[in-house]
């Protein structure tokens, strides 16, 4: 059985680290490189940078920032945010990433997972899901959690299988921030639903909802940001807990 990943978040506006509740009143939580050199040496399993406003606001990603990031973690990193081409993804890669996060663009051009995925392999393709319950299901939200779309949260994502995504990450946008624990309904429909990894995102506030949501949702990694941000916890706290209970991660 694979280990458990702890992936912690770097949402980033305007050069810092922010962090929000339901992507909403974003708070400021450090400078993105010191965050990415603590998380290092925490021993995290993976890193997550988004440019949470670059689509929105129509331009690339912060280059720069993505480059300094890298070279200060041996971690598998990940960079999501304005990505609109497989030369963007070329880019990115070769600024030292490892792997990148489609959210808007995948939506409005499905092609790029399917041309992406072929050309660097899908393990380096990562689609990201915005996900808010409205009438009984999970609706589907771009741009930051701005436009809403006409998706369903588990179809999309079985769609974005069948075009070569290597891995989901999944953000329930009603429990994002609120520190109450993941969505476990919505997290376990789409990691049964699905074949590829999936990491659960928004509502982590202690360790027992990152056990809650490997243990009833069956997510393949967890991925926190307040927690770790304000120093609530520690990844080793979080790893040490669920070692106690059973839960296979690396130490």
């Amino acid at each position: 059985m694979l280990a458990k990943r702890i992936i912690p978040c770097l949402d980033v506006k305007d050069g810092r680290v922010v962090k929000g509740v339901n992507f909403l009143d974003l708070k400021d939580a450090g400078d993105p490189v010191e965050a990415a050199k603590k998380y290092e040496q925490a021993q995290a399993d993976e890193l997550v940078f988004l440019d949470i406003t670059a689509s929105h606001e129509e331009r690339k990603i912060i280059l720069d920032i993505v480059k300094k990031v890298a070279e200060c973690v041996f971690i598998p990193f990940t960079v999501g945010g304005g990505i609109k081409t497989v030369e963007d993804i070329r880019e990115l890669l070769s600024a030292g990433c490892d792997k990148v996060s489609l959210n808007s663009q995948a939506i409005l051009n499905p092609e790029l997972i399917k041309k992406s995925s072929f050309r660097f392999g899908s393990q380096c393709i990562v689609v990201a899901i915005d996900a808010k319950k409205e009438d009984g299901h999970w609706q589907v939200y771009i741009n930051g959690g701005r436009t809403k779309t006409e998706k369903d949260a588990l179809l999309w994502a079985k769609e974005a299988e069948s075009l070569g995504a290597g891995e989901i990450l999944l953000t329930s946008m009603d429990f994002d921030g609120t520190n109450k624990g993941y969505d476990i309904e919505l997290t376990k429909a789409i990691s049964t639903g699905v074949n590829i990894p999936v990491i659960a995102s928004g509502g982590a506030g202690k360790p027992e909802d990152i056990f809650e949501v490997f243990n009833l949702a069956q997510a393949d990694a967890a991925l926190c940001a307040s927690i770790f941000h304000y120093d609530k916890y520690t990844v080793s706290d979080v790893k040490h807990y669920l070692k106690e209970r059973g839960v296979i991660v690396r130490l």
